[in-house]
């Protein structure tokens, strides 16, 4: 099983990025996609998760910014990030759970990271 997430880069305060995440190896049918990100010197911290029924939940940083979407066809979703702030800057994570959480230790599969920076 591989996670691939893509899309991180370098934007203004106030830009968008679209990050990606891939999904193969097999079908995470039932299963929690979600977003996590780590900035320098700090724990990983929710971001983000869609249910393979589309439900999701946001973190409230980043509510009413961030968009989440999944094509269970595709076995990929995509993180929408508007209106970033420099406070965004981190390594974007994704990860698929069997679980409707946001703890970390929940998440079994990982991808590799995205890097997001956002100047001021």
């Amino acid at each position: 099983v591989q996670l691939q997430a893509c899309g991180g880069g370098l934007v203004q305060a106030g830009g968008s990025l679209r990050l990606s995440c891939a999904a193969s190896g097999r079908t995470f049918n039932n299963y929690v996609m979600g977003w996590f990100r780590q900035a320098p010197g700090k724990e990983r911290e929710f971001v983000a998760f869609i249910s393979w029924s589309s439900r999701t939940l946001y973190a409230d940083s980043v509510k009413g910014r961030f968009t989440l979407s999944r094509d269970n066809g595709k076995n990929t979703m995509a993180l929408q990030m508007n209106s970033l702030k420099p406070e965004d800057t981190a390594i974007y994570y994704c990860a698929v759970s069997g679980y409707w959480t946001t703890a970390t230790d929940k998440y079994d599969y990982w991808g590799q990271g995205t890097q997001v920076t956002v100047s001021s």
